[in-house]
């Protein structure tokens, strides 16, 4: 059996028509095939390659650590170099009273980790969030999903949960006395980059104070400079009490964190007694490599390449006759098309000439892009005309099919 076949026999599955395509290397902003083919990364690996592939720094950070020491001990225990610096340079970068991180491994463990701190925290037990978001698909992140489709074929989940419309005054109503937490995204991910209205989030935020309810923000998709910020919610204002991170937080290697403020950390660390506990949170090669890519992302202000990168999407691609809208801010963009099958079509097209796309779980309508903040001006208009030639062919296509 080739690898694809070895793939597609010994790895279960997430779906019964997988891409399967096989890469060997990986630099910049490219991936390669066993032939050397390049292929331009439009997506990041889904928003975690921020800065491209095998940025040297941080594969030399990732080098460096992996010779001194890799796993000691469980979280929480051993003082280690990688996680206490790292944090430091994060917690710098969020706002007061935010003073303390517990790491993780993914994004769906930071989201549990945020439910179970509101839920200790406040002595309360309801959990708001929003229809079309996307948390994870452990069981508490996807109770608090806010897709019926994804969550129908494992009921019963979680109890307390409800689901709210996004950016809808609704949620100002339902924040009650039984509320923990509002679990919320900035910027909807899987709905196709939705971004939340500025002035709902200052809303919400007042109305989580006034009930002694914790607001949640789940930057794990949008961090890390794709706004336009270092975080997109700073751009609104607020101060969430609790921040969840993943995805580019470990610059290519797997890292989880929700970060809060001390007082609301130390709930965790007591009846029970280790009551929320990780054996690989903040692995130290992670931390490593995370802090590498941290230090980059500020040094060389790449947060500032996102709206560059928009624009060039925006003006190449807003006018073609197949594109119905183009959502979302910086460098997480939704390209509407008419329909799933036009966006399957365009994929594929974009695969053979060497571009990876990809489409949203719940905005299946929806081109996604979500290239590298380091992705260049002439790089950057390559692929708005290699996804132009693509929409010209699929139309063409569908013209020849309605005249048969």
């Amino acid at each position: 059996m080739d690898l694809r076949q070895r793939f597609l026999h010994h790895l279960a599955p997430t779906t019964f028509s997988p891409l399967a395509l096989e890469f060997v290397r990986a630099e910049g902003v490219y991936l390669f095939d066993p032939q050397g083919k390049p292929h331009m990364d439009l997506i990041s690996g889904i928003g975690v390659a921020n800065l491209g592939h095998s940025h040297p720094e941080i594969v030399a950070a990732v080098q460096q650590q992996a010779a001194q020491h890799m796993h000691l001990m469980v979280y929480g225990e051993y003082a280690q170099l990688p996680q206490v610096a790292y944090a430091e340079a994060l917690l710098a970068a969020l706002p007061d009273p935010i003073d303390q991180i517990y790491w993780g491994n993914s994004g769906a463990e930071a989201v549990d980790g945020a439910l179970k701190l509101a839920k200790r925290a406040t002595g309360r037990t309801e959990i708001l969030s929003f229809h079309g978001s996307y948390h994870g698909s452990t069981t508490g992140p996807l109770s608090a999903m806010g897709n019926e489709c994804m969550k129908s074929a494992y009921r019963p989940l979680v109890p307390g949960h409800r689901i709210l419309p996004f950016n809808g005054t609704e949620v100002l109503d339902a924040i009650g006395p039984h509320t923990a937490a509002v679990l919320v995204e900035a910027i909807q991910s899987e709905s196709g980059y939705i971004p939340a209205d500025w002035e709902w989030l200052r809303q919400l935020e007042a109305r989580c104070r006034a009930a002694g309810a914790l607001l949640i923000v789940d930057e794990i998709q949008t961090g890390f400079g794709r706004s336009g910020e270092a975080f997109a919610f700073t751009a609104s204002g607020i101060t969430p009490d609790v921040v969840c991170l993943a995805k580019a937080l470990g610059g290519g290697m797997p890292l989880g964190a929700f970060a809060a403020g001390r007082a609301l950390m130390s709930t965790l660390a007591e009846f029970p007694m280790l009551g929320h506990l990780t054996t690989f949170g903040g692995h130290p090669v992670s931390c490593a490599a995370g802090l590498a890519a941290w230090n980059i992302l500020e040094r060389e202000r790449f947060a500032l390449r996102a709206p560059v990168l928009e624009a060039h999407f925006r003006r190449g691609l807003s006018a073609h006759s197949a594109v119905q809208e183009i959502r979302g801010r910086g460098a997480l963009l939704a390209v509407v098309l008419d329909s799933f099958e036009r966006v399957l079509n365009v994929q594929q097209h974009l695969i053979a000439a060497g571009y990876l796309t990809d489409w949203f779980l719940f905005e299946n309508r929806a081109l996604r892009l979500a290239p590298p903040l380091t992705l260049t001006d002439d790089q950057a208009e390559q692929a708005v005309q290699a996804i132009r030639l693509a929409l010209d062919q699929t139309t063409s296509n569908q013209q020849l099919a309605t005249r048969s």
